[in-house]
């Protein structure tokens, strides 16, 4: 019988499907489906600095309302640090207490004490494990991509050196070099590495002409481009590799762990095809590995990573040039005429 149990930056799972942070965990129905059917590990919806921000500021403007009102009385209520988020903490170590499987935070900050302060209140709701979304939008000509990473990357070490869970980074893919940029948040001290992040894109309706936020699912497609990273990363460093964006099937995660990758983040083929598509993929999975006699997943991680594979141009512009000098099959695939 095939065991698809792993480990994600020392920790225990029983197969290498994590839930991605997402609102799916806002329904607990819905969540409760999802851990019967077998997911390894959750990633808990992420705490945003707006979100933090802003909730504290509603708060402050409704007890404002009240401010001074009696000629004695400069306040009428305490000030309630932080009341907003405490719902979202709160929340979280309910569900870390109500299951088995590993349960991880995710923040997506903008100032450092907001990332140090709040990874210290995420770790004491008792998560096994804590992400770090890290995205930055290039809104300014004069800010470097250096200046960016430099800040990210001191986010990293100010927030290693708060909290004694592990960490992992969820980046984007928009560095100039991705792999040195992980280079250096390995040594800032980073356990864990997940490709990659996605946020909600702006779209313009032509009726209105005004900006709107659609909400689109990851592609199918979009799995690729993981994929290739997952292979580059395998055996070049020490903090685990988790593939994100695009995984769908049981075939999508196999790919994922021949090419590298520890475990797989999955949240888009859920919300399409329901909760029980985490059993479906498990089951497929396993029947896989028996037919290719594989006993656990270390029988063939990694087995097609560059680090492994004998040709060494699969991962260079060579494999560019491959496809070129057989465009005859794309019009096989999309005849013309």
């Amino acid at each position: 019988m095939a065991d698809l149990s792993t480990s994600y930056m020392g920790i225990s799972l029983k197969n290498p499907l994590i839930l991605g942070a997402s609102n799916l965990v806002e329904n607990p129905d819905v969540l409760k489906e999802i851990v019967d059917s077998g997911i390894g590990a959750v990633v808990y919806k992420s705490l945003f600095e707006e979100q933090i921000q802003l909730e504290n500021l509603q708060l402050d403007e409704e007890l404002g309302e009240y401010n001074e009102r009696n000629a004695e009385m400069i306040r009428l209520f305490p000030e309630m640090k932080h009341a907003g988020p405490e719902a979202h903490l709160v929340k979280l170590k309910k569900f870390k207490n109500s299951v088995d499987i590993p349960v991880f935070a995710s923040l997506n900050a903008v100032y450092e004490p907001t990332w140090v302060e709040y990874a210290k209140e995420l770790e004491a709701t008792g998560v096994d494990g804590l992400e770090l979304n890290l995205y930055a939008v290039p809104g300014y000509f004069d800010v470097t991509g250096q200046s960016v990473e430099a800040k990210q990357v001191q986010i990293v070490e100010a927030v290693k050196n708060t909290v004694k869970i592990p960490i992992s980074i969820k980046i984007s893919q928009f560095y100039t070099n991705p792999l040195h940029f992980i280079y250096k948040l390995e040594k800032a001290g980073a356990n864990g590495y997940v490709l990659f992040n996605r946020f909600f894109q702006p779209d313009i309706t032509l009726e209105d002409e005004k900006y709107h936020f659609p909400w689109k699912l990851s592609k199918p497609d979009d799995s690729m481009i993981s994929l290739r990273f997952a292979g580059l990363l395998h055996g070049n460093v020490k903090g685990s590799v988790c593939a994100s964006r695009g995984i769908y099937t049981a075939e999508d995660v196999i790919k994922m762990i021949l090419a590298g990758a520890d475990t797989v983040q999955i949240v888009s083929t859920i919300y399409k095809n329901k909760s029980s598509v985490v059993s479906e993929i498990l089951k497929e999975m396993k029947k896989w590995m028996d037919k290719k006699g594989y006993k656990s997943l270390d029988d063939f991680r990694g087995k097609l990573s560059r680090k492994n594979m004998k040709d060494p141009f699969t991962y260079q512009r060579a494999q560019y040039v491959d496809i070129l000098m057989k465009s005859e099959e794309i019009f096989k695939k999309y005849p013309m005429v």
